[in-house]
């Protein structure tokens, strides 16, 4: 089976401009294509993996996947799927957060001579004159077409501001930029960009009068994950010292059974004729397949050694034997509510309190009913159904 042929099969493919051109480009690995990271935080997230799951795919086909830093579209910030606008970084955050991102990038993409290439935006974008940009790239858009793209008609009643309103023309820039600089011709990106992505494919055919294309990609953690994406505590990040290992295997372990399969198509290398059997799979499976999903993403992200061990802690959390999570908390008083917010198991001593007092918090066997239960060392505390941990003492 070919790249464009699996990228259908697996359902990542959501839209594109022109598909006999894409297919045969990307099936003899001639596409130079490029996705973008604007830098909003210093460390990737889950809706992220899907994009670089992608490029892996691409690069393994023989395409030359560039890898766009959003150094400089990062001042100004991207209005898709926002209903407020972005606090703007400073240029010190916006650097750190660029070099975390290629640090962990390393990790799925083969950089290197006639391989990726990472660029940051902030190389051309910062040094434009704006006259110039107006004169050279405003003239190709028109202020209704930009209007009617979703993004924008999100935003217009609760109010666009005019830095925000130039990111569509910023992000139409790159695709030239790197159209001329570094023979792109294609951009990949989420369902939610296809508006940003047209732009960039007319102005080149515009000024430079060459063949681009675009691709978007059904991101299950695009479309959905902004809710997908998010815990109870924050955003499910790549980087173990924001996310362990171990709650990265216990997201995807928990996911919806709705989802199981999906994310297994979408996100993992699992070939695609195993994927097959998989589908036929009695439903008494579920778990299984929950299983071989968080198993093979976690070793993915975290290697195979750390996979392993999320996965022996998981099974001792529900009781299949193995290693649980265990949590060092130093606590004045060692009594449930303390301890609970100490271990990062709730964010607040309210927010631990109405969890007990709704039966949601168990220590080793028993229900807690007491908020002011005493905790000792080795005790495992049992939020809900997902989330044991065994605590120490210090």
């Amino acid at each position: 089976m070919q790249i464009y042929e699996e990228l259908k099969e697996r359902g990542l493919i959501a839209q594109m401009t022109d598909e006999e051109e894409i297919k045969d480009l990307i099936n003899n690995g001639g596409a130079r294509f490029y996705i973008g990271f604007d830098p909003t935080a210093d460390s990737l997230h889950v809706g992220h993996f899907m994009t670089l799951c992608l490029m892996k795919r691409l690069q393994m086909a023989g395409n030359k996947p560039v890898v766009l830093l959003g150094g400089g579209t990062g001042y100004i910030g991207d209005p898709t799927g926002r209903t407020d606008m972005r606090s703007m970084l400073t240029p010190e955050t916006i650097q750190h957060n660029c070099d975390c991102f290629k640090k962990q990038m390393e990790r799925f993409i083969e950089f290197g001579e006639d391989k990726a290439i990472i660029v940051n935006n902030a190389d051309w974008l910062l040094d434009l004159n704006y006259i110039e940009l107006l004169r050279e790239v405003g003239a190709c858009f028109t202020v209704n077409n930009m209007l009617r793209a979703e993004c924008y008609k999100q935003r217009m009643e609760k109010g666009l501001s005019f830095l925000e309103f130039n990111y569509m023309i910023m992000q139409a820039y790159d695709f030239w930029h790197l159209s001329e600089k570094y023979g792109c011709n294609m951009q990949f990106g989420g369902d939610d960009q296809w508006s940003n992505m047209l732009a960039g494919t007319e102005l080149i055919r515009k000024k430079s009068g060459k063949d681009a294309y675009a691709m978007t990609i059904t991101l299950l953690l695009n479309s959905e994950g902004k809710k997908m994406g998010k815990t109870a505590k924050g955003a499910v990040w790549l980087d173990e010292n924001k996310t362990s290992p171990y709650d990265f295997y216990q997201y995807w372990r928990n996911v919806d059974d709705n989802d199981v399969m999906k994310c297994i198509k979408m996100l993992t290398f699992i070939p695609v004729e195993q994927i097959r059997e998989m589908e036929g799979w009695d439903a008494s499976r579920i778990n299984q397949k929950k299983e071989v999903l968080a198993y093979e993403l976690t070793k993915l992200v975290h290697g195979e050694e750390k996979a392993l061990k999320a996965q022996s802690m998981a099974k001792a959390a529900f009781g299949g034997g193995g290693e649980l999570p265990e949590k060092t908390v130093s606590v004045e008083t060692p009594t449930i509510i303390p301890v609970l917010v100490a271990a990062g198991i709730c964010t607040s001593n309210g927010e631990a309190r109405r969890l007990i007092q709704q039966g949601g918090v168990s220590l080793n066997d028993d229900k807690v009913t007491d908020i002011n239960a005493p905790v000792k060392s080795g005790d495992i505390i049992h939020k809900g159904k997902k989330v044991h941990v065994k605590i120490n003492l210090k």
